[in-house]
C-alpha cells in the first residue's frame, strides 16, 4: 500500500488553500470554489501522490476568472483567444502572489506557474493530469449546459479539441463517466471515428 501523501510543510500547504479558496469564494456566479474542488479531485483520482506543485496549481487554475469577464472581449475567435491568454498571465500572477507571501521559495512557484500555463504538455506528466482533470470537470460538470447554449456542431468541434489534448488515461476516466443520455450520445457522436467509442 502506498503512503499516504504530505506537503512539505503542512502549515505552509493549508495557509495557500486557505487563501486561494478564499479568493474563490468571492466569486459572485459561486462557482469558482466549486470547480476548483472538482479539478483537484480529478487531478488526485489520476495522480494519488500528485506534488505539492501540482495540487496548488489545479486549486489555483482559475483563481479569479470572474474578474475578467468574456463579455469585455470582442466576441470572436481573436477575442476569445486574447481572453484565455490574459486569463492565463492573470490566473498564474495571482497564484504566485499567494504563493510568495506564504513562504515558499521562488523555483516552487515557477514550477506552479509552468503547470498552470500547461508548458510540455504530453512531455510533462503533471501538465498533463492537470489538463486531463480540467477536461473531466468540463466533461462531466458543463458540457451539458454548453450543449443548450451552442449549436451541436460546434460543441463536437470542441470536444474532438479537447480529445486530443487528453491522456490515454483521461480518456479512459472520461468514457467511464457517468452523464445523462443526451450528454453521451453527444460524446459518442462527437468521437466517431477515433476508435475511442
Amino acid at each position: 500500500m502506498s503512503e499516504t501523501w504530505q506537503p512539505g510543510d503542512p502549515e505552509r500547504f493549508r495557509e495557500a488553500v486557505e487563501r486561494i479558496d478564499d479568493d474563490h469564494r468571492r466569486d459572485p456566479n459561486g462557482r469558482a470554489l466549486e470547480h476548483a474542488l472538482a479539478v483537484v479531485a480529478w487531478v488526485t483520482t489520476l495522480r494519488p501522490q500528485a506534488s505539492e506543485a501540482l495540487r496548488l496549481a489545479g486549486r489555483a487554475q482559475h483563481i479569479g476568472r470572474w474578474r475578467v469577464p468574456r463579455e469585455t472581449y470582442p466576441r470572436n475567435r481573436t477575442g476569445y483567444l486574447r481572453w484565455r491568454a490574459d486569463l492565463q498571465l492573470s490566473h498564474v500572477a495571482e497564484a504566485a502572489g499567494i504563493l510568495a507571501a506564504c513562504g515558499y521559495p521562488q523555483p516552487f512557484i515557477d514550477r506552479v506557474g509552468s503547470i498552470m500555463r500547461k508548458e510540455r504538455l504530453q512531455d510533462d506528466p503533471e501538465t498533463q493530469a492537470l489538463e486531463d482533470a480540467l477536461c473531466l470537470v468540463f466533461i462531466e460538470h458543463q458540457l451539458a449546459g454548453f450543449q443548450e447554449q451552442h449549436g451541436g456542431a460546434k460543441v463536437q468541434r470542441i470536444l474532438r479539441r479537447t480529445w486530443v489534448k487528453m491522456s490515454p488515461a483521461g480518456r479512459e476516466a472520461a468514457l467511464g463517466l457517468s452523464l445523462a443520455g443526451p450528454v453521451r450520445a453527444l460524446l459518442a457522436r462527437s468521437l466517431a471515428g477515433s476508435g475511442d467509442v
